[in-house]
């Protein structure tokens, strides 16, 4: 079973340097616990790779702890 995400782990999604394999459970997590998910591609660059992305989600608030004390 994988972790849920919780609501203080978006905290830990912008400090950097943040590993890929960091990211990407932590990402994981927080599709698997949201409810709904989608993407928006703001740019790519060919010439670098470099990519900016948005997530528009709903997290599943009844299964995911959400305790910020």
């Amino acid at each position: 079973m994988m972790p849920r995400f919780h609501l203080e782990d978006f905290s830990m999604l912008e400090k950097a340097p943040t590993s890929a394999a960091t990211l990407r459970s932590k990402l994981g997590e927080m599709l698997i616990s949201s409810t709904s998910a989608r993407v928006q591609i703001e740019s790519v660059n060919p010439q670098t790779g470099e990519y900016r992305i948005v997530l528009h989600g709903t997290l599943d608030i009844e299964k995911t702890p959400f305790d910020m004390t």
